[in-house]
């Protein structure tokens, strides 16, 4: 099947130091996308200027200059331009190596049932390593019940998203007031409303997305807040929006065993939280034990085989 056309939405806010690098590495892919948007959310340390002078006469690069309004209002400025047919999300202090896109564009060409694909991120600048799900690809099959019950984030930094852009104009469309309560992090956004909403995700390790640390990254210097009681509740009631667009009431976890068998090498710690999830549901107490005890079995046959 044919690879499909690609829109890149660059986010910038006062990273003039970064763009650059961040929007040549997109316009330098062996894959070239479609377009490249990029949206300045009011930068005040002349980033808007400097954009301008630098891809105002590039006709790859559409250049969205305004008021600042924070990352979930920028991604939204964003996906209104876009007319590809996969929307792949690249923060302004960020880079990809040349085959992201080739990468990406072939598994969403291979896999027609995928709608949302993650990627492994590399560290550079002021830490370094790697953090993803693990060496390998994964199916990581569909995950709204997981995510509705136990705020489960199967997805990745902003930088290594990529969605089909029918389903990111569903996920992105949110009530006004949203776009204050995710000026950032609101990758959230992209990951919870995805699962929410039925997307079926992939895990593609591609080694080709840096994820740059520097003293003004807001998510990253404030990681222990995302485990307090303000973080959790804002989380809480972004997936609680979109479970409620999706009807989702006590029967659906009633599914619990289907979603954890969409999984394509679940984990022992998967098999747990799809078993809790499972014997929550409405139907008899002894047909939850079986789901339940069935889902726990599972998991200990692929822990068996990981092992060997």
């Amino acid at each position: 099947m044919a690879t499909p056309t690609i829109s890149v939405i660059v986010t910038n806010y006062n990273y003039r130091a970064f763009v650059a690098e961040a929007v040549d590495g997109a316009l330098a892919q062996t894959l070239a996308p479609g377009e490249v948007i990029v949206v300045d959310d009011g930068s005040s340390d002349g980033s808007p200027e400097y954009l301008r002078e630098r891809y105002g006469a590039d006709p790859r690069v559409r250049l969205l200059c305004g008021e600042n309004g924070g990352q979930l209002a920028a991604f939204q400025r964003g996906l209104a331009a876009a007319t590809g047919e996969v929307v792949c999300f690249l923060d302004a202090d960020d880079r990809w190596a040349p085959d992201y896109l080739a990468k990406v564009g072939a598994l969403f060409a291979a896999r027609t049932d995928v709608d949302f694909v993650c990627s492994d991120v590399h560290l550079i600048g002021q830490e370094s390593g790697v953090q993803g799900y693990g060496p390998q690809a994964a199916d990581l099959g569909y995950t709204a019940l997981a995510t509705w019950v136990r705020m489960r984030w199967y997805g990745a930094p902003t930088s290594a998203l990529a969605l089909r852009r029918a389903l990111a104009q569903r996920v992105l469309d949110l009530p006004e007031g949203f776009a204050a309560q995710w000026r950032i992090s609101a990758d959230n956004c992209l990951v919870f409303g995805a699962s929410l909403l039925g997307a079926r995700k992939y895990y593609l390790p591609t080694g080709a997305v840096d994820y740059r640390i520097h003293g003004h990254n807001g998510w990253w210097h404030q990681q222990a807040r995302t485990r307090e009681f303000p973080a959790q509740f804002r989380s809480r009631c972004l997936i609680n929006h979109y479970a409620r667009q999706m009807g989702l009431d006590e029967r659906a976890l009633d599914l619990a065993k289907a979603e954890f068998k969409s999984r394509e090498r679940p984990s022992w710690d998967d098999a747990c939280v799809y078993a809790d999830i499972a014997w929550r549901g409405s139907a008899p107490w002894w047909k939850r034990a079986e789901r339940a005890l069935s889902i726990l079995l599972h998991g200990l046959r692929a822990r068996r085989r990981l092992r060997l």
